[in-house]
């Protein structure tokens, strides 16, 4: 295990403290949104084959999609996509050189779906939204140009939570069919005694103070943080889930739930490949393009991009 973050991410960290970043349990909801968009504004260098944003039909009304295709022939197989954010903040502008990456990477069409937030849309809003958009593309991947028989879910953080939900969702209520989801750093637990926590409290991006704050945004009661479809470790059985990619960071506080939860996939017999990078820290794979423009988000990227490609096969 790496005794410090590597120097690239701690080049980054320090560059954060210089800008004075506030931890985000400090502002409201709107000021953190605005916050994490301001850090994540810039144009991707990443280019793709196609861009179209739309609407489709959602739970709460229409729900927002971004369609990345890549620039090869189709029909493309499709990976769903799930912001981070803990619930609460976060988009598809937020997220766009992500997926676009991933879409080249993976040579697959991939959605991004702006879910309702949290707190004006708590547990399980976002949730539905998830779930819904994932059986939406099922059953009408012509009218976007992708070959839905071929599916994959994902997301990194709370977006990692609800694909693994929307997985298990899929497979409680018999399809649609799966076949890989993509957990990058998900969250995946309602404890918060994992070692990982206390070892990585602050200083490394994602504080335990935030991880409190995005809980009690997301949820109204602890009834409803201690449902399965609220965090998918807490299911009784995990057989029968589609293969996984899990992500995982040395200095995350996640660190230790996205580990369990690879566990109880292999398990319950669920294909798995686990990939903890040490020296990273939480939110590492999105960091593709300047001022970060890590390396090993870069390979994290590539490597995901295999998983996909050998399940679409």
């Amino acid at each position: 295990m790496a005794s410090e973050p590597h120097p690239q991410v701690q080049a980054l960290l320090d560059r954060l403290e210089q800008l004075g970043a506030p931890d985000l349990s400090t502002l409201d909801p709107e000021e953190a949104r605005a916050m994490f968009e301001k850090l994540r504004a810039g144009e991707s260098s990443e280019e793709v084959g196609d861009v179209t944003d739309r609407t489709i039909p959602g739970p709460g009304g229409d729900l927002p999609i971004r369609v990345y295709r890549p620039d090869v022939e189709g029909p493309h197989p499709v990976l769903v996509y799930f912001h981070g954010g803990g619930w609460v903040v976060g988009s598809v502008d937020s997220h766009d050189s992500v997926c676009r990456h991933l879409t080249n990477a993976a040579d697959c069409a991939v959605v991004s779906v702006d879910y309702r937030l949290a707190p004006e849309h708590p547990f399980p809003e976002p949730t539905e939204d998830a779930v819904a958009a994932v059986e939406w593309v099922a059953e009408n991947g012509d009218e976007i140009g992708v070959d839905a028989d071929r599916l994959a879910v994902g997301g990194d953080s709370a977006g990692g939570n609800l694909a693994a939900v929307a997985a298990l969702v899929a497979r409680d209520r018999g399809g649609p069919d799966v076949d890989r989801q993509v957990l990058i750093y998900p969250a995946t637990s309602a404890r918060d005694d994992w070692p990982s926590v206390a070892e990585n409290d602050e200083g490394y991006l994602l504080t335990r103070s935030e991880m409190a704050w995005f809980g009690d945004q997301f949820f109204e009661s602890d009834l409803d943080a201690r449902n399965p479809y609220a965090f998918p470790l807490q299911a009784c059985d995990h057989a029968g889930l589609p293969p996984a990619t899990v992500v995982t960071a040395g200095f995350d506080p996640l660190r230790d739930e996205g580990r369990a939860y690879a566990k109880a996939l292999a398990d319950a017999g669920v294909d798995v490949t686990h990939r903890n990078y040490e020296g990273m820290i939480h939110g590492f794979v999105n960091m593709l393009e300047a001022p970060a423009d890590l390396d090993r988000a870069h390979e994290a990227i590539e490597a995901i991009g295999e998983d996909l490609r050998e399940s679409f096969e």
